[in-house]
Order: structure tokens, then sequence, then C-alpha cells
């Protein structure tokens, strides 16, 4: 469910003054800490906004992304919780053990996730975002729980399980 590592620069429009710097995990790329990114729901009820730089972007496999989104991989894109804003009165949570979803409750379109085990972070969706073209995911995890007919031969590395390992040493 947690996609923890770097953001590739050049993934990320606004970063080519980074060249090809890697980023270190869970650190904010500098030259896109001013952007501002942004996304909603598809009937516009919900709309946040995040004035920090991505932490990480990545594809899950896992099953409870998949029974959350209703597709077979979800791709997420990291921010600072506390640099992070919604506004709207129609999103819906759902708590499931660790983890809190967010939703719309016109619509339905999946927003967000945050991890009790991760804290300071927000998930968004990739396909909820604004310009998700700006965001190129950089891993695969979960590919443990990957769906036999999924194939994606991008040369991203895959975690079998998360690719954070949680505060309690945990990398479910």
């Amino acid at each position: 469910m947690s996609q923890e590592i770097p953001v590739d620069p050049s993934s990320v429009a606004g970063t080519s003054s980074l060249g090809n710097h890697p980023a270190v995990a869970g650190e904010p790329l500098a030259s896109s800490a001013a952007a501002r990114h942004s996304g909603g729901c598809r009937c516009g009820a919900i709309r946040f906004e995040v004035d920090a730089a991505p932490l990480s972007v990545g594809y899950c496999h896992c099953m409870d992304c998949r029974r959350a989104s209703g597709a077979p991989v979800s791709a997420f894109v990291g921010f600072p919780a506390d640099q992070s804003s919604m506004s709207g009165d129609q999103t819906r949570r759902f708590e499931n053990g660790p983890v809190t979803r967010s939703f719309c409750g016109i619509c339905g379109s999946p927003l967000a996730y945050v991890d009790r085990r991760l804290p300071g972070r927000i998930y968004f969706m990739l396909g909820v975002m604004d310009m998700p073209a700006r965001y190129a995911p950089t891993l695969h995890a979960y590919v443990g729980e990957q769906l036999p007919f999924v194939h994606m031969p991008d040369g991203l590395p895959q975690h079998p399980k998360s690719s954070v390992t949680r505060p309690d040493g945990d990398p479910s």
C-alpha cells in the first residue's frame, strides 16, 4: 500500500534543475517544493492542494488497494500530510486497520489514504491529480499480490511487499 522511495527528478515537471541526482527517500525534491500540486474528484465536489514536493510515486498491487479502487493496480503520489488541504464537504472516509481511505460521497472517486504506521504522510491517487502525467511511478509495491494477468515490463524496482519499512520494522 505504501510506496516510499525517492521520486525520479526527471519524472516530475519542474525538476530539471536537479539533473539525475537522486533524492533521499522521504525528502522532498527541492526544485518542485514551491510547485502547487492539486487534484479532485470526478464531480468536482472535493478539491485538494499540496504545497510541497512529492515524496514518492508508485504502483501498488495489494488486494486492499485493488478493492478500494476497483482496478487491477493502483498508483499513488505521496506527500507530507501537513502540507496538504482538502476542500468540500462531501469527503467520506473508510477505516480498515491502520489505513484510512478518503473518497467523494457524491461521485465515489477514491482520493487518498493515510496509514497510521507512516505518520505525516498522505498518498493521493495518481489518477485524481490535475496533471497526472507529471508523476511517473518509480516502483511497484506488493508484487507478491499482483494479479497473474497484469504484466508491466517497465523495468521499475519490484517489492514483494511494501517498499518502506514501517517504524515497527514491518515491511507489510
